[in-house]
């Protein structure tokens, strides 16, 4: 049964130009660069550089209501284009006068499954072992390894190309895969693959006890079982050793060697820190900051329309849209300040908060320090600081680093601090990189050490910053 009722509720929206606005304040500065040259192609009213004059553009309630009067009958379509577009300067000297441009060249070059093709096409292949072979280098991952069993490649090419061929075929052409450039590609597991590029070593005895190592005592490498490898092999610590140090400087991935177009990503630091007579000097980057304006032939026009005293329906239509257009020119302006004012005074509360870090570059002094602290800090919301901090980079005269690193959970010492995870890291870190490399330590005997020093934390939790840190358990930190 249907019935009217009568509720009352309060609830919170926000706006597109709040939205907008959280959006700009998470944007990285190259995103942000990207982003403005966005708006300025989609709205005519905006022009990189400074302005030439006045802004004079004010709102008035009284024009705005009469040419929205006839709001309902505009048809937006055809002021959307591009017809009309003015010809505003899109491009101005936006960074400071010490401020250098650095472009990554462009490199083009062939793909690492083009590259095996290329080299294909220079052996004594017909067609049909041509086109099989670069059917089986289209198989090959990404780092170099043949990943599929040939049985299953038979199967794919006899329902999905029509092709019929036998296991045999596939494993002479593979042969002759596994023997182009870079060594190693085409391993079918890891093992194979350092065989692989051992074969095409100069023979040696190091070379020799590598390969026998490889082939017959692969598990008791992997396991690192030195001692069983030496009794079995028959030698000493010392060729062991060598033999262990040849299979070192091996790839495991020969996909990932070759000289290949990969993309690469720039970081561009969107704080510069420098410290100066015991101070903390913090900058914005210099893109930034970028220097946007109205567009004065569209202010020129919107003065037009209000001087106008007769208007008919299309002069109210173009002032309308005339309007519309700078409103969210002038809006995108102050939003671009907005952002740089809550980067700034975050990153500020961030340098005060962990002073002593940032004058020292010793990790051991990073304070405990939580998005909640400088929400509070700054009178802001935490998930503002969260945008702030999220994808942000600081160069320090220590190097340049990710703005979230900074933030870390706290534990209590045994007098009764509170310290950053990251201090206890740092020192888990140094203790494994000091022990003996014969004789590595285990986590039971990490979390004494630790204790000892004044940190009282479980083994399972010494295990879990291990593994945060890639660090390996002992036995695989175990070196000759």
């Amino acid at each position: 049964m249907l019935k009217q009722t009568l509720a009352q509720k309060l609830q919170q929206k926000l706006s597109p130009q709040q939205i907008q606005l959280m959006k700009l304040v998470q944007l990285p500065t190259q995103s942000l660069e990207a982003r403005i040259k966005q708006e300025i192609e989609e709205n005519p009213a905006l022009q990189e550089g400074k302005e030439k004059g006045e802004d004079t553009f004010e709102n008035d309630a009284s024009d705005e209501r009469e040419v929205r009067d006839s709001m309902e009958e505009i048809n937006w379509d055809d002021y959307l284009g591009d017809d009309d577009t003015p010809d505003y300067k899109t491009k101005a000297n936006n960074y400071s006068s010490d401020d250098e441009l650095y472009e990554a060249p462009v490199i083009v070059n062939e793909s690492f499954h083009d590259s095996l093709i290329s080299q294909l096409r220079l052996r004594d292949l017909n067609t049909e072992e041509l086109e099989l072979a670069t059917y089986l280098v289209g198989t090959i991952d990404d780092d170099g390894l043949l990943r599929r069993e040939l049985i299953d490649i038979v199967d794919d090419l006899a329902f999905s190309q029509g092709i019929f061929t036998e296991e045999k075929e596939l494993e002479r052409l593979l042969e002759i895969i596994q023997d182009l450039d870079p060594p190693g590609v085409g391993g079918r597991d890891l093992r194979e693959c350092l065989i692989l590029q051992l074969e095409r070593k100069r023979p040696s005895f190091k070379v020799n006890l590598a390969l026998s190592i490889l082939e017959d005592y692969f598990d008791s490498f992997v396991k690192r079982h030195y001692q069983k490898l030496m009794d079995r092999l028959g030698v000493n610590e010392d060729e062991l050793r060598d033999a262990i140090d040849e299979i070192g400087r091996l790839n495991p991935k020969p996909g990932g060697s070759s000289n290949l177009s990969r993309p690469t990503e720039n970081v561009i630091p969107d704080y510069n820190l420098e410290i100066v007579d015991e101070e903390l000097e913090l900058t914005l980057n210099g893109r930034n900051a970028p220097e946007l304006s109205l567009s004065n032939q569209y202010r020129e026009m919107l003065e037009h329309y209000k001087a106008s005293k007769e208007k008919n329906k299309a002069e109210k239509e173009a002032a309308l849209f005339v309007k519309q257009k700078l409103d969210s020119a002038k809006w995108f302006i102050d939003a671009i300040v907005q952002r740089q004012q809550t980067l700034m005074l975050t990153m500020q509360s961030i340098l005060n908060y962990q002073r002593d870090y940032f004058l020292t570059g010793d990790e051991r002094k990073l304070r405990p320090m939580i998005l909640k602290d400088i929400a509070e800090e700054i009178g802001m919301d935490i998930s503002t600081v969260s945008r702030v901090a999220s994808n942000k980079y600081i160069q320090t005269p220590y190097g340049t680093f990710l703005i979230k690193r900074f933030f870390s959970e706290s534990m209590t010492n045994a007098d009764g601090e509170e310290v950053s995870t990251r201090e206890i890291k740092k020192i888990l870190e140094d203790t494994v990189a000091e022990e003996n490399k014969r004789k590595p330590m285990t986590d039971d005997a990490l979390a004494k050490i630790l204790k000892e020093k004044g940190y009282p934390i479980a083994r399972r939790t010494v295990a879990k910053y291990r593994e945060q840190l890639d660090i390996p358990v002992a036995r695989m930190r175990k070196e000759l």
